[in-house]
């Protein structure tokens, strides 16, 4: 299973570079229609919106639903930072005994806990008899309506 989830695994600088796509100068209300506008800002890189640091930044697809509690469901795309420094209640991705998992980071009373945020999941507590490794920071969760 690490191979196979290791292999999903994109790095942003080897993931094909996308074109701009145009960017509309008005926003799009939420609320009751209006005329839409023809004009054009300039065009828009996600890229630069979305990654920070571009050589430590990678895409992971998500599978299972332990982090739905977050927004992030199952065939969800996460980028993730390595070059982020893991803070407390971030969500994360890890290594864990030879799997790979995302889950939020905890620290309380000087223990370590992934979280997940599912009712349906426990949280799990890091002790000195794990392997244990935080792989990288999730910046941003891509997933279709």
């Amino acid at each position: 299973m690490f191979r196979r989830i290791k292999e999903s695994i994109m790095s942003a600088t080897q993931a094909p570079q996308p074109k701009t796509s145009p960017l509309f100068v008005t926003p799009v209300p939420a609320g009751f229609p209006s005329p839409a506008d023809d004009y054009l800002e300039n065009q828009l890189d996600l890229n630069k919106h979305l990654i920070q640091h571009p050589s430590a930044t990678f895409f992971v697809r998500v599978a299972g639903d332990s982090m739905i509690g977050a927004g992030i469901y199952s065939g969800d795309i996460l980028i993730v930072d390595r070059s982020l420094e893991p803070e407390d209640n971030k969500v994360v991705v890890v290594i864990l005994d030879g799997e790979f998992t995302v889950k939020r980071l905890k620290k309380q009373k000087g223990k370590l806990l992934l979280v997940p945020e599912n009712d349906a999941y426990q949280p799990i507590s890091v002790d000195g008899d794990s392997e244990f490794e935080i792989w990288g920071t999730v910046t941003t969760v891509l997933h279709s309506l």
